[in-house]
């Protein structure tokens, strides 16, 4: 081991832990993955000689769940050594920072780590509360927040995280003189709050206590809201089109989230938020996510070109040669779509609309408080392409083949419509399960995952469901067609009209309602709309006492083969699996197949393998093909039907 914690600073790390979620689970004070905490302490090394420590928040780290191995342990004296008069890169900063770990195996520290350090007190807690940002991005943040919280802080000038902000805070440090033992924490303007103590329970309360009163002051100072008129609804189309647009600038498939409610509303008809808005964001560490600005109105031509200006205007500020990030905005305001988020999955498209939704208060605050005033374009682009903050990025690469793809699966709550969805979900994609079961809700517990109790007889059922997964992630690319029933066996002299009926009614009737349902929706498809159908065996081979299961399969096939047809010119192909004996759904309780394989004179495991193969077939089988041909393997495949059965005599 290169050395260890003594017991007490075991002790110090467990209530660093303890202190940092607290404000980890404060969205006012910290922001999917913002803020960083830290602790001096004793290392003992492996020969026995005392270090001074300190332990820090690991970039990437989120306060709100974070473990104990998510600090990393630095020497401090050699820490403090990279402060002026030394001179240190930004680009430097990172590999410098590693080489004064005392654990290899630590994650990289926070890029604030120099202003953990250069304070003298043992504990130290960084925000970026709402409250504080409100007050200080206006004309005079700095009077505003004297005016809130008194003498108690220390108020620094915006500089860019690392090397830079290092150098400002130690130089106000230094010249506040006798104020030091009186200063309770930091605001840096149009960045947020530090608080220091002799413990972090006294770290805590001081940061609670300034920001609440940083609360207090902009809460009282704020308009009472005006009504306001709801806005109007907007077709599914219309959404998943702009969805496409942006997929297309980004180049890579976005899930796009939309919110419409009174705050959104409230916003996009206030002109002076929505110029307030282009100024850009409540702090620059939300570029990554957010964007520069966002998109006012629905003209991408214009908001690529004013990036492009942005990013010629900028490029040569830190020295580097840079290449230009894609020029599509994460995020929209537009007095028809409300607001629009994107992201490379569910979880960072819900994370940019949580952003900004605070963004918004903080802006409309800010206005009310003199005018919104952010930190300049420049330093929100010396974020924005700064190599550690792409590192953050990269932390949550995104690789998985469906990345970004939006499907709808029928029947998603059991048997093979759930593994198709659990073979999507794996592949990456974001899955609307539809089922006739409440259960379908919770059949999978993952962002990616949004159940929908659906009768899919029912008239408008599919239309609503489509309209709740368009809302939610802003389009659809894959439609796996999975529900179905098999009635119980009836000869033809025997045949029950109204079995039949139903049959046709959930098996055919309902398929072809949906398919024009989802063609608007898949022509907007970034990269081409895909559709797999769920069939069976039974068309090319049917089953005595299984005429309305076999009609129903081969009417929906026959009605898939001309969907292929009709819609090859839209880019979007339609192809077909045809399962058989497929035992491990609810179909097939253990009973059941106890008396099959003891008609056949076979074990049960012996039947399960009764075909060409010899090998078992099961939901999972079926789920690994409908995953292929929703992905790239058939992207020159439309029309097709392949057997998932083990090879079956009958249909060869």
């Amino acid at each position: 081991m290169a050395g260890q914690l003594e017991s007490s600073a075991e002790a110090l790390l467990g209530k660093l832990v303890e202190v940092s979620r607290v404000l980890g689970r404060r969205p006012d004070l910290t922001l999917h993955g913002g803020g960083n905490t830290s602790v001096k302490v004793t290392w003992r090394d492996v020969t026995g000689r005392d270090v001074p420590a300190l332990m820090v928040k690991g970039s990437g780290h989120d306060l709100a769940t974070i473990e104990a191995d998510g600090f990393a342990p630095l020497r401090l004296d050699r820490v403090r050594e990279l402060l002026p008069p030394t001179e240190l890169g930004d680009l430097e900063l990172a590999d410098e920072l590693r080489l004064a770990l005392l654990r290899s195996s630590a994650p990289d520290p926070s890029v604030e780590t120099l202003v953990h350090a250069l304070l003298p007190h043992p504990a130290v807690l960084h925000s970026h509360s709402d409250a504080i940002l409100a007050l200080s991005n206006t004309p005079d943040g700095a009077a505003l927040i004297e005016a809130a919280l008194g003498e108690s802080v220390l108020v620094v000038d915006y500089a860019m995280p690392g090397p830079e902000l290092g150098a400002a805070v130690q130089m106000a440090w230094h010249a506040c003189g006798d104020r030091q033992d009186s200063l309770e924490g930091i605001v840096v303007l149009q960045h947020g709050l530090f608080t220091v103590g002799a413990t972090l329970e006294e770290a805590l309360d001081r940061h609670l206590a300034l920001a609440g009163r940083a609360e207090n002051y902009r809460a009282q100072r704020r308009r009472t809201p005006s009504a306001v008129t709801p806005l109007p609804e907007v077709k599914g189309t219309s959404i998943a089109a702009l969805r496409r647009q942006l997929s297309e600038r980004a180049g890579r498939p976005l899930i796009v989230r939309r919110a419409a409610d009174e705050q959104v509303a409230r916003f996009l008809t206030d002109e002076s938020l929505l110029d307030a808005a282009c100024k850009g964001p409540m702090t620059p560490d939300h570029v990554i996510w957010t964007g520069r600005v966002p998109m006012v109105g629905a003209d991408l031509a214009a908001y690529s070109s004013q990036y492009e200006d942005y990013f010629s205007t900028n490029r040569h500020r830190r020295g580097t040669d840079l290449t230009q990030h894609d020029p599509a905005p994460r995020v929209v305001l537009d007095p028809e779509f409300g607001l629009l988020t994107a992201g490379r999955n569910a979880r960072e498209a819900a994370k940019v609309q949580d952003i900004y939704r605070h963004t918004m208060e903080t802006i409309s605050d800010a206005q009310d408080l003199g005018g919104y005033e952010p930190a300049d374009a420049g330093h929100v682009f010396d974020l924005e392409y700064w190599a550690p903050q792409h590192e953050k990025l990269a932390r949550t690469e995104i690789s998985e083949p469906l990345a970004g793809r939006v499907a709808v699966v029928t029947g998603a709550a059991s048997g093979i419509g759930r593994a198709c969805a659990a073979e999507l979900l794996e592949a990456g994609a974001v899955v609307i399960g539809w089922d006739i079961s409440a259960s379908v809700t919770e059949t999978f517990d993952s962002p990616n995952w949004l159940g929908l109790k659906v009768d899919v007889t029912e008239p408008g059922a599919q239309h609503k469901a489509l309209a709740e997964g368009i809302e939610q992630f802003g389009g659809l690319d894959i439609v796996v067609l999975a529900a179905g029933i098999f009635p119980a066996a009836q000869h033809l002299v025997e045949l029950d009209p109204s079995a039949w009926r139903r049959t046709m009614n959930i098996n055919v009737d309902s398929a072809a309602e949906l398919y024009g349902l989802v063609h608007p929706l898949l022509k907007e498809s970034p990269g081409g709309g895909r559709v797999v159908v769920v069939a069976s065996k039974n068309v090319a081979a049917p089953g005595p006492g299984a005429a309305a299961y076999s009609a129903s399969k081969a009417a929906l096939t026959q009605l898939s083969r001309v969907a292929a047809l009709e819609w090859a010119p839209d880019g979007i192909r339609v192809n077909l699996v045809h399962p058989d004996a497929v035992f491990d759904t609810a179909l097939w309780t253990p009973e059941l197949l106890a008396k099959r394989a003891d008609h056949y004179g076979m074990t049960v495991e012996e039947y399960k393998r009764r075909n060409l193969l010899g090998t078992e077939v099961t939901s999972r089988s079926v789920g690994r093909m409908v995953r292929e041909m929703a992905g790239g393997t058939f992207a020159c495949t439309t029309g097709a039907q392949v057997p998932v059965d083990g090879g079956n005599e009958r249909v060869i």
